[in-house]
């Protein structure tokens, strides 16, 4: 529930800097096609663990950092303590 709420307020922050392209998504990969706009996320739907030991990390989703088609997309990773 906490985690709804979170996502419903950073969709609601978005919107009102003026981002009416705000939206929720999900996908396994960053956007390769479409119109994005810098400060677009796209949620990862099936994280796994990569990296090696001791720097073992998932990439959470992706975010638009140049707005284009598909725009420039960075990893968000979480280093997972592994």
């Amino acid at each position: 529930m906490q985690r709804e709420l979170r996502e419903h307020a950073s969709q609601v922050n978005l919107l009102s800097e003026g981002r009416i392209t705000a939206f929720y998504t999900a996908g396994t990969a960053a956007p390769t096609t479409g119109s994005w706009m810098q400060g677009d996320s796209l949620k990862n739907s099936a994280p796994t663990e990569l990296g090696t030991a001791g720097s073992k990390y998932i990439i959470a989703g992706w975010t638009c950092v140049v707005s284009g088609t598909p725009g420039t997309w960075v990893q968000n990773r979480y280093l997972t303590g592994n």
